[in-house]
């Protein structure tokens, strides 16, 4: 990076927006026990919160396409860490306000989850418009982060939770907000360029659907997503069996692990993408990804099982950022509908991939092998997916 360049500042402000989404994605899952012996909710609602969260995180993905071009990036920025740092507050605050304490924790998921959605939206665009060398390089770096703040979120909370007691949960909860809200004064400084050249229209949404290129970012994006999360959310489950251990340990060794080797895949592209062709990269990762699958799927030591986990962690960094990368130099004025179009793909393999994995288990006996072979369809759609990118590259030589 050229370190007198001022956008370094927003890109920098970027790098501390996707903590905060992996803030707000996985400190409550952490207390969900807590809620419910404090609280005296049932786990099965509590597990609701999950399934909304992400819901509504879709939902925003949609309906920011009408909105975020109008009010601006800066304020839909600020608008977002408003969200995350006022639902982490409110968190504290609403469960003794309401007869049902599920109602106030169900409301400050609400907050959050609207500026996570809002979130994944803006940034990637907000670095991709910056004036900086190399986006593949910055992108990569940009997504390391979710990683590295996920990893953050378990780590310093259960350290937390481990010397002042997890009953002073209220207080992680209050340190966590002050990350967003510290991001908004960034944001509301920071320059912010245009992701369409001066004089240049975006493209109308009529013209972005209509381009086949734009469907096969589409395919890319579920399959990244679904290969990436149809391990991610079942790794815990496969520490547990292969160590022997209790589920605090196992959440702590199988999506741990998962989440360090993302980080650092995507952190290695961000240091020496300028080496790397993004495409091989990304046909090499893939492959890897079903070589992880089958050596979770086939061989059974549960030893080999985590490894196998942890290396699909590796092999899928490069996929959702790669993925934006490739969109956003092919498609010229895709802007913010073309994003916003590409995060709900990928949410949606997000949710395809676990709940496929865990319906094929559910027909088989709870057997995760098997559901994890299922999934092996992801990653090869997602090789067919880069293939049908290259040769449409080909024969129209405009969209490279």
């Amino acid at each position: 990076m050229n370190h007198s360049n001022p956008y370094n500042k927003t890109v920098y402000a970027c790098f501390i927006g996707y903590v905060v989404q992996a803030i707000v994605n996985n400190f409550v899952p952490l207390l969900f026990l807590t809620f419910q012996a404090q609280y005296g909710i049932p786990l099965s609602k509590i597990t609701m919160l999950i399934t909304f969260n992400f819901g509504l995180q879709l939902l925003i993905d949609l309906l920011s396409v009408g909105f975020v071009d109008k009010i601006g990036y800066r304020a839909s920025a600020v608008l977002a860490h408003v969200c995350a740092g006022a639902g982490l507050i409110l968190l504290t605050i609403l469960p003794n306000c309401f007869a049902d304490p599920f109602v106030g924790i169900f409301l400050s998921v609400l907050v959050y989850a609207i500026g996570g959605g809002l979130l994944e939206v803006l940034i990637s665009p907000i670095v991709e418009a910056c004036p900086t060398d190399n986006k593949e390089k910055a992108m990569s770096l940009l997504h390391s982060f979710y990683c590295w703040g996920h990893v953050s979120v378990v780590l310093l909370s259960t350290l937390f939770f481990g010397i002042f007691g997890v009953e002073n949960w209220k207080f992680m909860a209050l340190i966590w907000a002050i990350i967003p809200l510290f991001n908004v004064f960034l944001f509301s400084r920071v320059p912010i360029a245009s992701l369409n050249e001066e004089g240049e229209k975006g493209l109308s949404l009529n013209e972005l659907v209509s381009n086949k290129l734009f469907w096969i970012f589409i395919l890319l994006m579920v399959c990244s997503g679904a290969s990436e999360q149809a391990v991610s959310q079942w790794a815990s489950t496969f520490a547990e069996k292969a160590l022997g251990v209790s589920k605090t340990v196992g959440d702590l060794t199988g999506p741990m692990a998962f989440a360090i080797l993302m980080g650092t895949s995507r952190a290695i592209y961000g240091k020496y993408g300028d080496r790397i062709n993004l495409e091989k990269f990304m046909v090499f990762s893939t492959l890897l990804c079903i070589a992880s699958y089958l050596l979770i799927a086939l061989i059974p030591h549960p030893v080999v099982g985590l490894l196998g986990c942890a290396v699909c962690g590796l092999s899928v960094g490069i996929m959702w950022p790669g993925t934006f990368s490739m969109a956003s130099a092919s498609i010229k004025g895709g802007g913010t509908a073309m994003f916003a179009f590409l995060a709900l793909a990928g949410d949606l393999g997000c949710s395809g991939g676990p709940s496929l994995v865990g319906y094929v288990s559910g027909l088989f006996n709870d057997n995760l092998k098997l559901g994890i072979m299922a999934a092996l369809v992801f990653p090869a759609l997602l090789l067919v997916g880069i293939y049908a990118k290259k040769r449409h590259c080909l024969l129209d030589p405009q969209q490279r």
